[in-house]
């Protein structure tokens, strides 16, 4: 298999890496470099230049705003996105709901959500984990209720990503208590602004508000908002979670990281000279980009073999793709600490005035090591992920 990229591709990739080294913000770039949370503005305002573009939504149907590229241009935008770096497109809009949307919604449905999630004229989140529904997430209790033409919605979700800026959700809800769990769920979208709907934050380690509790109390939801068949959700919800899955290797993140590692590595001190030059520290780095280069490569086949799985049936080796790239997040983050060493106490996220403004490239690498301890659970644990593979690869 030649996994090499055509003069086409590489044409491609240079005009990627051009658009975002000219449009991107600075201190858009700036931010994610250095960890830093961007604003609900700042993220809109560059998804909108993207949008424009009309690389926002470029992995949809060209009859719905995308771009027809082939999967081997997706992989380049990502990667090169990844690693300018640039805020990907919301995920919980263009990734998850709304392919669920073109491919299993009705026409009413297309029309009415499609064209706001490219522009983000609706921020959507995510309602499937619940307080002990998180990678067993059959056994969810939100219940939808059926009165006339409209469902009543009553629980609860948990660690709902950016749920504070969301005007949408796309839920997961039991509406047949009696069925086996997998089969008596249902996929429903309603707004945020609903009444009944609250959300609560949760602080995360870092001091940051990424993520929430939403509770549904006697949500009124118009049965038209049900997305495909009643009951279906389930397999909606697989569909969505592979098409998460695959792209959540982030390789691009993982390759600027290290990227960054070298830069610090070369320029902090440890025992008299720069720590690059610790022969156990560069076989720990060596290690992390030997591993990196095997998952890129086992990416690239999954992008040369996509063809062979047909609509709604994510290949199996997503799994793989998910264990082995938050992994590697994790590496890197584990690599930057051990580079700064010291310089990563002094962490002051609301920047007092007396703090030491000389290390403030520090100030967000022991808050990201934190952070990304998260990696390897969100989007399915890696334990649930190597029972997935076991089960479609081996049979057992």
């Amino acid at each position: 298999m030649d996994l090499s990229f055509s003069k086409e591709e590489v044409a491609f990739r240079d005009e990627v890496r051009e658009f975002f080294k000219n449009n991107v913000p600075p201190e858009t770039r700036k931010k994610l470099v250095e960890g830093r949370h961007l604003s609900k503005d700042e993220m809109v305002a560059w998804w909108r230049i993207l949008n424009k573009k009309g690389w926002g939504v470029s992995h949809w149907p060209k009859e719905y705003g995308g771009t027809g590229w082939t999967s081997v241009q997706h992989y380049i935008f990502n990667e090169e996105l990844q690693m300018h770096p640039a805020p990907a497109p919301l995920a919980f809009g263009v990734s998850m709901v709304g392919p669920v949307i073109y491919t299993f919604g009705n026409e009413k449905q297309k029309q009415q959500y499609l064209p706001r999630i490219a522009n983000v004229d609706d921020w959507w989140c995510q309602g499937f984990s619940e307080p002990g529904s998180g990678s067993d997430l059959a056994s969810l209790k939100t219940k939808a209720e059926r009165k006339g033409d409209k469902y009543i919605i009553n629980g609860q979700k948990t660690w709902t990503t950016l749920a504070q800026h969301a005007d949408m959700i796309f839920c997961l809800c039991r509406t047949d208590p009696g069925a086996k769990k997998q089969m008596g769920i249902s996929f429903i979208v309603f707004s945020m602004k609903s009444k009944g709907v609250t959300v609560r934050p949760i602080e995360t380690i870092d001091g940051g508000h990424e993520v929430n509790e939403v509770f549904f109390d006697d949500v009124e939801v118009p049965v038209e908002n049900l997305i495909g068949e009643e009951n279906k959700g389930w397999d909606y919800a697989k569909f969505l979670l592979g098409n998460e899955r695959t792209g959540i290797a982030r390789v691009g993140v993982s390759k600027e990281r290290l990227r960054r590692i070298r830069d610090l590595a070369s320029k902090v001190e440890a025992g008299g000279k720069p720590v690059i030059e610790d022969q156990k520290f560069r076989e720990k780095l060596a290690e992390v980009e030997i591993e990196l280069k095997a998952l890129e490569l086992t990416q690239l086949r999954v992008v040369a073999d996509e063809n062979k799985h047909g609509k709604g049936k994510p290949n199996p080796a997503s799994s793989v793709l998910k264990i082995k790239g938050s992994e590697i997040q994790q590496t890197t983050t584990e690599l930057l600490m051990e580079v700064i060493g010291p310089f990563a106490a002094p962490y002051d996220e609301h920047g007092d005035e007396g703090s030491n403004e000389s290390m403030d490239w520090t100030a967000q690498i022991a808050p990201s090591y934190f952070n990304n301890r998260k990696v390897s659970i969100y989007g399915g644990s890696n334990e649930i992920q190597r029972n997935i593979i076991t089960k479609a690869v081996l049979g057992l």
